[in-house]
């Protein structure tokens, strides 16, 4: 029988599953689902911003299914979402919101929000999986 250490949950093993859950609905969810849960839970500005564009009433367009991004934009999104619902999910919403915005060390002191709109959606994740192990 495996001793209580053995079975235990580390913090990386619960980051890990948790990014798998992320991953998921990551890649389920509808481009227009996607742009209107950012949309909600970070206003339409930010998640303009994320995505890199201008033109904060595209997002509104995007999530209403009236409009699509263009493939950079939605790769944005979509890692955007899979970094948000990690952190949601092992934390809180409103935790998630202020990690997005806020500065970061494991960043270089940037925002992950502006680090994801630069194409660095990877980083970020590092940085998000990183922070959720207590690192």
């Amino acid at each position: 029988m495996p001793s209580f250490e053995e079975t235990a949950i580390t913090p990386e093993t619960r980051v890990s599953e948790l990014a798998r859950q992320a991953h998921a609905l990551a890649v389920r969810m509808s481009v227009a689902d996607t742009a209107r849960f950012l949309k909600d839970n970070l206003g339409q500005q930010l998640t303009a911003r994320l995505a890199g564009i201008s033109d904060a009433k595209q997002v509104g367009k995007w999530a209403t299914g009236k409009a699509s991004p263009s493939q950079n934009a939605e790769t944005r999104l979509r890692d955007a979402l899979q970094i948000f619902q990690l952190i949601q999910e092992a934390e809180s919403l409103y935790t998630a919101r202020a990690w997005l915005i806020g500065m970061n060390p494991q960043l270089d002191d940037e925002a992950p929000l502006k680090v994801i709109a630069e194409g660095r959606g990877r980083e970020v994740m590092v940085a998000a999986r990183a922070y959720l192990a207590g690192s």
